[in-house]
């Protein structure tokens, strides 16, 4: 049940909030008081488009809040969808407009459009002004009686759905694969070539990215051992070098005089220790060069292969994953090619069984719509007679064509009606005027009512073009209709106005020299002054008040 309504800065509404009940909840007001900005508002809230210029002039924002009590169904969406659920089963709903973005919460946790207009399913059905619409439609006839059909339908749609899905691709490769005898030879003479060069190159998982850390090493090496090997043959003798024997016969000619001088001495010792050195520095840069191990070829193979790889991937995907995804592909593809006829003759027999598969599903959807049907039509038959259709005939008229399969069946559906004695029952569009309309809509929903476990129901007035004893008949029905549950009517109409078990009354003001949209809950007093205004007294008389009352009273006594 919707309990509140907190409107700030919308429309014409400064900030308003609206306490509703359970039962009748009726609003009325002048013309252009901003009476259908409420349901407005409700939208909204729910996931409606968020029209930015609705927000309050010289305001950056508006907000609206609704405060539902929750019903079972609705808690296990939140608990779905992973949302808090509040501990006294209060759901608020939040949904806040700027000029340049719109935020949604549902117990204080941002949300998406999606998870609103999910969650809204299970808490309310709103019928707006335009909505009777839907009716002169006849593609809508179909989806509005298999919404009546219930879960067993859906289910079955889903499979159907499945199945036809199937059923459509098989049927789309095997148009693919009629292909001429010069393309088709053309085709497999390229797929052969495909196969061919990546089986023969014969790419392992992850060889590349192995291939290109050796690469990168052996190619260090390579300068490494370049360098390392040119440095050796300057200084050693079998490369060249003279710098070992040089050091060896200065060594000698100071050595021989070394006796006659003590810094000759120090200079041959000196001399002494860099030949150590030198020795061992040739004898370590022999040992590294030799463990060092570059191999030419070894290189020049590891560069090819990395090379060859690099083409597969250029040619059939980015990474050698992509190159093997493809390679299975074009077998598949080759397969066809090379054996055609067999493999046309298989996908025809899986296409026809899917078909044949979606066509018992389809007949299936068929009988229960057929069932469905006729349960629709007498309902809707007893509930147009309560409206004031004194002799009215109603049909749900199906038919099917198996030609005309799609994912949804193979059916077409249209509501039939006769309005009078003796009428040839004729499609709804083409007869219902906009007041008989209004009341079909309404039977259509009483009896939806009788079906669905939505707790809130809200009509924005739903009784159009109607007046007299009929709208009497459209009250009644919808005080029985508000009985165990929560139903909001905006309405202009004094025989409703008069079966209200809560009345709001909607007025325009001027206030601080701008226009307001005011909302307030009218006691019995207060009730009564409205109804005789909606009665068209030019002046509130008491004779007018009596009317009223009376008027009041008669409502009253038929609910009893």
């Amino acid at each position: 049940m919707l309990l509140s309504i907190h409107v700030k800065n919308l429309a014409l509404i400064q900030e308003q909030e609206i306490e509703f009940g359970r039962g009748l909840n009726i609003l009325t007001g002048e013309t252009g008081a901003g009476k259908s900005v409420i349901i407005g508002s409700v939208n909204l809230a729910l996931g409606g488009k968020a029209d930015k210029s609705l927000i309050r002039e010289g305001e950056d924002s508006a907000l609206v809040e609704l405060v539902f009590s929750a019903e079972e169904e609705a808690l296990a969406c939140l608990r779905k969808m992973e949302l808090p659920i509040e501990e006294n089963g209060e759901i608020l709903i939040q949904r806040k407009m700027t000029t340049s973005r719109s935020i949604s919460r549902i117990n204080g946790e941002t949300v998406t459009m999606k998870q609103l207009q999910e969650l809204s399913q299970h808490l309310i059905s709103i019928h707006g002004q335009h909505d009777n619409q839907i009716l002169l439609h006849k593609q809508k006839h179909l989806e509005i009686l298999d919404d009546y059909a219930g879960d067993h339908m859906i289910a079955l749609k889903e499979k159907l759905s499945v199945c036809y899905r199937d059923y459509l691709e098989g049927k789309r490769e095997l148009e693919s694969s009629h292909l001429e005898e010069q393309d088709r030879k053309r085709e497999a003479d390229l797929a052969a070539y495909e196969v061919e060069e990546i089986e023969n190159a014969a790419p392992e998982e992850g060889e590349d990215e192995r291939l290109e850390a050796r690469y990168h090493k052996m190619l260090h090496a390579r300068k490494i051992a370049q360098a390392a090997g040119e440095a050796f043959s300057l200084v050693e003798e079998d490369g060249g070098g003279n710098v070992p024997a040089n050091i060896s016969s200065a060594i000698r000619l100071l050595s021989s005089v070394s006796a006659y001088d003590d810094q000759v001495n120090a200079f041959t010792e000196q001399l002494t220790d860099i030949e150590d050195l030198l020795n061992d520095f040739t004898r370590g840069l022999s040992g590294y060069l030799s463990d060092l191990e570059f191999d030419e070829t070894d290189f020049s193979e590891t560069e090819d292969r990395l090379n060859l790889l690099n083409h597969l991937k250029d040619k059939y995907g980015s990474s050698l994953e992509e190159v093997a995804a493809y390679l299975e592909e074009r077998k598949k593809s080759l397969y066809k090619l090379q054996n055609l006829e067999a493999f046309l003759k298989e996908m025809e027999e899986r296409t026809e069984k899917k078909k044949k598969e979606a066509l018992l599903l389809a007949q299936e959807i068929s009988n229960c719509r057929k069932k469905a049907a006729k349960e629709l039509a007498s309902k809707m038959k007893k509930a147009l007679l309560e409206l004031n259709f004194t002799d009215v005939a109603f049909e749900v008229l199906v038919q099917g064509d198996p030609d005309k399969l799609s994912g949804n069946g193979f059916d077409e559906a249209e509501f039939m009606i006769s309005l009078n004695p003796g009428e040839e029952i004729r499609p709804l569009q083409k007869i219902a005027s906009g007041g008989e309309l209004s009341r079909i809509m309404l039977a259509l929903k009483t009896v939806f009512a009788g079906k669905e476990e939505i707790d809130t129901m809200i009509f924005d007035e739903i009784d159009a073009g109607i007046s007299g004893r009929t709208a009497w008949k459209i009250s009644q029905k919808l005080g029985l209709l508000a009985k165990g549950r929560q139903v909001i009517c905006i309405t202009h109409l004094p025989q409703i106005a008069s079966m209200a078990d809560e009345h709001f009354y909607i007025e325009k003001k001027m206030q601080n020299g701008r226009s307001v949209t005011t909302i307030g809950e009218l006691d019995e007093e207060g009730s009564t002054r409205e109804l005789a205004r909606l009665l068209g007294a030019d002046k509130i008389s008491e004779s007018a008040l009596e009317n009223a009352r009376e008027m009041r009273i008669q409502a009253l006594s038929s609910k009893a």
